[in-house]
């Protein structure tokens, strides 16, 4: 797929995104805890502006059910994107969340296409990064198990572009090994202090510097596949950002976005 031209004029161009708690734009009393999305605009000029959507503990059936795609469906104008995905907490068994990986996964993943499309939108699906799972001899579980050979043949049936961050990770962690792979998951270092919403030794989520590779990984994929346009890149060679750029969001912030993306008219 290449970029198709139509957004309006004088008006920035949206990137929605859509997924669970590895993409949530978190607030400072989770540092050095980060979600990839929060990292993407430093990789995309200003003309973009990512809307994040994404939800702790969200799977594709919860994010729909709860009105939170429709908030998206509904607020979407053509030329816009919707980047989404889902898997990681999909397999959970709780029954507001589960969905069964070549079933109802892809029935609630296809209604996020679909609902995009009606809006003139441009779907992308994302295959989300691996969690840290690492044995003694370097090699990285598949916890994911089936969702992301899910999410792929579901793309490929309806001709959506992926952002396989999913392939990815595996490379990098298998690369990086048991010990150094810890610098990108929620390890605290020497001096940085518990937060009260942060576990130490998590591995499932992000530090900001595992959140600023990921993002640059994903947005260096979309351009390289002309999914946006090359000239809404930027700094992708960059290696050094400071904390300070990370977009962290004060409380109150972060409780009006998660409270107030949430539509209650019917679902899509």
């Amino acid at each position: 797929m290449t970029y198709a031209p139509g957004q309006q004029q004088g008006r920035r161009h949206r990137i929605f995104v859509a997924g669970g708690s590895n993409a949530v734009d978190r607030p400072y009393s989770f540092l050095p805890m980060a979600g990839w999305t929060q990292a993407l605009p430093l990789f995309l000029t200003d003309a973009v502006e990512v809307v994040n959507c994404a939800r702790a503990r969200a799977s594709s059936k919860s994010f729909r059910e709860r009105g939170r795609l429709q908030w998206i469906l509904d607020t979407m104008e053509p030329g816009d994107y919707l980047l989404f995905g889902f898997g990681q907490t999909d397999w959970k068994p709780d029954p507001g969340l589960h969905t069964e990986p070549f079933s109802t996964f892809l029935e609630h993943m296809a209604a996020y296409v679909h609902g995009a499309r009606e809006r003139q939108g441009h779907p992308v699906i994302l295959l989300p990064y691996e969690r840290r799972r690492i044995d003694a001899h370097g090699n990285v579980a598949r916890f994911l198990g089936d969702y992301p050979l899910a999410a792929r043949q579901l793309a490929e049936e309806e001709h959506v572009p992926v952002v396989d961050l999913y392939g990815q990770s595996l490379q990098w962690w298998e690369e990086l090994g048991p010990e150094a792979s810890k610098r990108v998951f929620t390890y605290l270092r020497p001096g940085e202090p518990l937060q009260r919403d942060v576990q130490d030794g998590d591995n499932v989520h992000l530090r900001a510097e595992g959140a600023i590779e990921c993002a640059r990984f994903i947005a260096r994929s979309m351009l390289e596949q002309g999914v946006i346009p090359s000239h809404w890149g930027r700094d992708l060679d960059r290696r050094t950002f400071s904390y300070d750029e990370m977009g962290w969001l004060d409380e109150e912030t972060f409780a009006h976005r998660t409270k107030s993306r949430v539509s209650m008219s019917p679902g899509s």
